[in-house]
């Protein structure tokens, strides 16, 4: 496990930083503050109640030894604690948790305040860091939430005897032209070109909506689809279940999407070809539009 300084002060936003660490965290000797918002806090309360948090981010930074930073982009709160930080001459370590924007994530209003040292979880990460920060500490480090997650899931069943397709569709909204938004366009060029996958119709589909889509969010299409394909909303309690059920699970950059692929099952990218490409590393991941326009 990476080596924590004690009293550690923990600051994140977003839940998936928060997913990479939490088992790094030994709390009956570590002592550790914990300033987190959004879907993080919401995750800790979970997970550990409300024991070591504070509401406060001087709070949390005073007589620290390290300071330990989720990597939001949707958050200023990590980019004012490592700012704080290095203002006061602490140790910062900021972990990424995706594989997408990571100049971004560092700067925020034309300043870049970047931490002494970033930790990643897998090759992929690794190697993007190293390159976009020459200049930082690049560590791997064990990504122990993986490892569970992919233990609870069964082997993958057949692919051809089990067609249902998980779809774990992205808002991406009014993007890539076009009438329709960039999530709805992936969904219907699967729709077109779902033969490639050796997929027959009609199809068997369950989407999956994004935590941050509204409800009813996928009414519409998905009665539109009803007359030709068996569709619906996907109802398993957890993603771990959702992808259990199935061997085929198709989205856009989803870190879900990645776990998937690591879990053994058919990981499908459904970026049409006048989209930008998914920017997921991972080698093994299906790009649809490979099949349908081959590179040249």
């Amino acid at each position: 496990m990476p080596a924590l300084a004690s009293p550690l002060a923990l600051v994140c936003h977003d839940a998936g930083a928060l997913e990479l660490l939490l088992p790094w965290l030994d709390t009956d000797t570590l002592r550790v503050r914990a300033c987190l918002q959004g879907p993080a806090l919401a995750l800790w309360r979970q997970r550990m109640d409300h024991k070591l948090l504070v509401d406060n981010l001087d709070r949390t930074l005073d007589g620290a030894a390290m300071l330990l930073s989720g990597t939001s982009w949707q958050s200023d709160l990590e980019h004012g604690a490592r700012r704080a930080a290095a203002a006061r001459g602490l140790h910062s370590v900021a972990v990424l948790d995706h594989w997408i924007g990571y100049a971004a994530r560092f700067q925020r209003e034309g300043v870049r305040c970047l931490p002494d040292e970033v930790w990643v979880c897998d090759a992929e990460a690794y190697a993007l860091a190293r390159a976009t920060f020459p200049g930082v500490e690049v560590r791997l480090q064990p990504n122990v939430h993986l490892r569970d997650q992919v233990s609870r899931l069964t082997p993958c069943p057949d692919p051809q005897r089990h067609p249902t397709v998980l779809l774990l569709p992205e808002p991406v909204g009014a993007a890539w032209g076009g009438t329709l938004p960039g999530e709805e366009q992936a969904l219907n060029f699967l729709l077109a070109h779902a033969g490639r996958l050796g997929l027959a119709e009609p199809l068997h589909l369950r989407l999956r909506p994004h935590e941050s889509d509204p409800p009813g969010r996928w009414n519409a299409w998905l009665a539109a689809q009803q007359s030709l394909h068996d569709v619906g909303i996907d109802v398993a309690p957890t993603i771990i279940d959702a992808i259990d059920r199935v061997a085929w699970v198709a989205g856009l950059e989803s870190t879900d999407l990645v776990l998937a692929h690591a879990a053994g099952r058919r990981a499908v990218c459904l970026q049409p070809p006048w989209a930008p490409r998914s920017r997921l590393p991972q080698r093994g991941l299906i790009h649809l539009r490979d099949l349908v326009v081959p590179a040249s």
